[in-house]
Order: C-alpha cells, then structure tokens, then sequence
C-alpha cells in the first residue's frame, strides 16, 4: 500500500528540475546533440532500439540523451512511446541471405563463399585507452586528409570489406546442409502464423517463434550471463559460431492498394547462427542443430547470447535432459525483460510506510512474546531449583 506524502507534489516537481540540472551537466560544456549520440555512440543505439521494439535510430539516441545515458531507462522510454504509434500491418519477412553484409565472419571454415569480412570491430583490438581520444576531434581534419589519401593510393577499404552491391551471400550453414549434416528450418505453408509479444501476453507453453521474440527484446546482460553458463556446463551445448553477419536489409510491406509488395526502408541489423553437436536418437541420426539470434543495429554480443539461450531452451524438443535454468523455458522468458525487471526492483523505492509499520508491529509483538517466554523459563527454574546448563553437562 502507498500513501500520499504531505507535499509529494512539490517536492517531486522539484526533483524533476534536478533532474533537469543533472542531466545536462555543466553548461561551459557544449551540450551533447542526438545527433552526436546517432553517429558516435551506435552501438548504444542499437541496443535501445533492440529492446524498446522499436528500429529508429534518433529516437533511440534522443532515449539516450534524456534518460543520461541509462540505457534500461532509455529502453523503458522507447517501449513507452511504442504503445502510442498506431499499427498499419506487418511487414513481409527479411530474408537475411539477400543482406547487403558490411561484416561476416565464420569460426567453422576458414574459407567460406564470400570471404571472411572483418569490417569494424573491436575484436582484434588491444583493450588498452586510447588518450589520443582525448583531443576531442581536433584532428578530424588531418585524419580525413590522410584516408583521402590513403583511398587514392590503394582504393577504399570498403571496397575491400563489402560484397558487391546487389550479390547474396550465401550462408556458412548451406555447406553442412548440402551433406544434410545440419537441422534447416524452411516456412511452410501449412504452418501457424506467430504471435506477436508487443501484442498479446506471454504464456506458456511458448512456441519457439514466441521465445526469439522475448530473447530479442531480453536484456543484453541477462542473455549474456544465461549465455555464458550454458558454456561453462549448465545445458548440452558445445556451440560453434556458424556465421555471425552484420549489414543492411530491405524491408518490404505489401499494399492492397497497389495489390505488390513495395520496399519501405533499409534495417542494419545482426544476425548469428550458433552450431551445436546432436546426439542424435533411435530415428534420428546424429547431426548438427542451431540457435539463432538477431538484433537491430550492430549487435554481436547480443545476438550470439540470444542463440546460445535459444539452443538451450530447445532441449525439451530435441529429447535432451532438462538439467538447468538454462533450459526452463519459464523461468528464462519470465526473467529476461529488463523494463520488467527494473520495474519490480525499484518500485522498492516508492513508499511502503503502512506495510513497515505493519510489520514493526508484528516483530514488536513476537519480541515481547519471546521474552515472556524466557523470563517464565527463568521462574520455573528458580523455583524447583533446576540449573539447567549443570544439568546438561551431567546428562552428557
């Protein structure tokens, strides 16, 4: 129960003017534009866009502005203005094969259609800080004269990291799939149409098209730790990074009007297909299966989580022993959501006066009972003469 505060409104009118004051720091500073946010802190954004539901990258960024750099309050702010943007349809499904890819990489071939495309990534960089960074842009323009340069000696590095425009590349996976070594999922006409969680709650049994749905919106360090403890034992999975690619897509939506599919937009997105070993059983041979993950954005440590947590909730379906959280479907979709889970956790701050007085109330009493109880302990002994701890001591 809550209770109103004498003076709350006030007092929180004057909080949010604080609050005001605190974000926006120190006014000698030059204030912090969403544009800025857009462009030089990308991967923010796509984590905001990934689970607030929502792919626009300059609203994600203006979340980020005003929620100071909180990205689950930034979530929460974007999953908020979702629910008031009225719904025209749904889009056709991406076929992510038909990306324009600007990274790609496979950790099962070394030589795979296409090439291994390092593109831009952190990942063979030394963690070391980098103080040149400090100089705050004052060099931009020596750095755009040397590519400049650089680009008219050897050609662009684009040129040398992207497919051609307007090529497929075809998936690390087609090739364990040509020996029927893999699981492939492919649509059926026949097949339920998914529900759609920003819709209708979730309930259980989920189907797996129900469980991604909830995994991609899931908070990026929950999957992680999920992700983490199904490799360190805790569920049936030695995984592999089939492919993990990053690019542009198109999106098409179908208009009654024009009785076609038009194209609307380009997403960037990411996409990962963890490769897992399958024991196999008595009408099954043993073969490869996967997990999938996709993300808006730039978002490889998110959507190589979400595959390695779906690969483990697919235990019940594969006959594997459910041995784990990792592999209780209800207990990891009922966890994952982080406005969810900051919701429960800091309504804690809000007033529960009457419900700790309650409970003083009550330990107050059990108190007093407790030490009546001692002190009637205490007479009866004196009173027959009993020494209880020298009575003890001779028993043993």
């Amino acid at each position: 129960m809550y209770v109103a505060v004498k003076g709350g409104e006030r007092a929180i009118e004057a909080s949010w003017r604080r609050l005001d004051k605190a974000r926006r720091g120190d006014t000698r500073i030059a204030e912090l534009s969403v544009a800025q946010i857009r462009e030089q802190l990308r991967l923010a954004v796509a984590r905001v866009m990934t689970e607030g539901s929502v792919y626009d990258e300059e609203l994600a960024a203006l979340a980020i502005k005003q929620a100071a750099g909180d990205l689950v309050e930034a979530i929460f702010l974007l999953r908020a203005y979702r629910t008031t943007l009225p719904r025209f349809g749904y889009t056709r499904a991406i076929d992510t094969e038909a990306m324009q890819v600007e990274r790609r990489i496979s950790a099962t071939f070394k030589d795979v259609p296409g090439g291994q495309l390092l593109g831009a990534t952190y990942d063979y960089t030394q963690r070391l800080l980098d103080f040149a960074l400090l100089a705050e842009g004052h060099d931009e323009g020596k750095h755009d004269a040397d590519d400049m340069a650089h680009g008219s000696a050897s050609g662009s590095d684009e040129a040398s990291t992207q497919q051609p425009a307007g090529e497929p590349m075809p998936r690390v996976v087609a090739l364990l799939d040509k020996e029927g070594l893999i699981e492939q999922e492919r649509p059926s006409p026949d097949g339920a149409e998914p529900g759609d969680l920003s819709r209708e709650p979730l309930a259980f049994p989920a189907s797996r098209a129900t469980r991604l749905q909830n995994l991609a919106r899931g908070d990026e360090g929950f999957l992680l730790a999920m992700g983490y403890a199904t490799q360190r034992g805790y569920a049936h999975s030695h995984p592999f990074a089939g492919e993990i690619r990053f690019g542009t897509i198109a999106v098409e939506m179908e208009l009654d009007e024009l009785g076609a599919a038009v194209e609307i937009g380009d997403l960037d997105i990411t996409e990962c297909q963890m490769i897992n070993q399958f024991a196999g059983s008595g009408s099954v041979p043993p073969a490869f299966t996967q997990g999938y993950g996709l993300a808006f954005g730039h978002s490889e440590r998110k959507a190589m989580a979400m595959a390695l947590v779906d690969r483990a909730l697919r235990a019940e379906e594969l006959g594997e022993t459910l041995a784990s959280p990792t592999q209780d479907i209800e207990f990891m979709l009922s966890h994952s959501d982080n406005v969810e889970a900051s919701g429960f956790v800091q309504h804690l701050k809000l007033p529960h006066y009457v419900d700790f007085q309650s409970e003083l109330e009550l330990v107050r009493k059990l108190r007093a009972q407790h030490r009546a109880l001692g002190e009637n302990a205490s007479n009866h002994d004196a009173a027959t003469g009993a020494h209880p701890a020298t009575d003890r001591e001779q028993a043993a």
